[in-house]
């Protein structure tokens, strides 16, 4: 999970299988950071990204979701977890949730964004407006109070509500998320980039540049690096299909 260090700065806390702790830049996060503090040219004006979070699990490495207060609809994770730390009781739960609002809160003032992801990591292009509606309300609930309001939304799945036309009035989707405050919306596209304004929205496709991208469709990405370059060797190979 990401904690704050003695001087105030975002890390991770990487645990051994031997129980020993250790905190340093193990992930994205510091990693970006500590780079950025080395070379301050690489960032205009210290922006460094958009993390888009998810809420059924919690957020930024910390069990903030309200099913670890009630104790309801647990995944069978979220229970293993319970029972293998029967002392995560609501205060647990509670004190979870004030650091993960501290990270959060560093993070920000430090030049990271936080977008919604939906909190259950929903299609929303399969779902109907009625389980959008739902998993907004419990996004507002469980990660909103920690991260403050944002106005992105990045689709999951690569998913969109609409086609490459535009968001209209007629679509009760768009409606529905443009009145929870949501400007910009963002899929999942191969393409190098594109972006689409509308008269109240924004609307961008980006790219995946992970392992399952780099492994299957190397091709994709030639403008931006050469993969053979950069993908270890050591990494488990045949990527698993999705």
């Amino acid at each position: 999970k990401l904690v704050m260090d003695e001087n105030g700065n975002v890390k991770n806390e990487y645990k051994i299988d031997d129980g020993t702790v250790s905190i340093g830049d193990y992930d994205l996060v510091p990693i970006l950071d500590t780079f950025i503090d080395e070379h301050p040219d690489f960032s205009y004006r210290g922006a460094k990204g958009t993390i888009a979070l998810t809420g059924y699990d919690g957020i930024l490495g910390y069990r903030t979701d309200i099913c670890y207060k009630t104790r309801e609809n647990l995944q069978p994770d979220q229970q293993k977890f319970l029972d293998d730390n029967p002392d995560f009781d609501q205060a647990a739960w509670e004190k979870d949730r004030e650091d993960a609002k501290k990270v959060a809160e560093a993070m920000m003032a430090d030049g990271w964004d936080f977008a919604s992801h939906t909190w259950g990591h929903m299609n929303v292009g399969e779902r109907d407006l009625a389980a959008i509606q739902s998993d907004t309300v419990k996004w507002q609930e469980n990660v909103e109070p920690l991260i403050g309001k944002t106005n992105i939304i990045i689709f999951a799945f690569g998913a969109d509500i609409g086609s490459w036309e535009g968001y209209g009035s007629d679509n009760e989707k768009f409606t529905y998320l443009k009145s929870q405050g949501f400007d910009i919306y963002c899929n999942v596209d191969s393409t190098k980039y594109w972006v689409q304004f509308g008269s109240n929205y924004m609307r961008q496709g980006r790219r995946n540049l992970d392992g399952y991208r780099m492994y299957y469709s190397p091709e994709l990405v030639t403008d931006l690096f050469d993969v053979s370059a950069v993908w270890d060797s050591s990494r488990p190979t045949p990527v698993p299909q999705m």
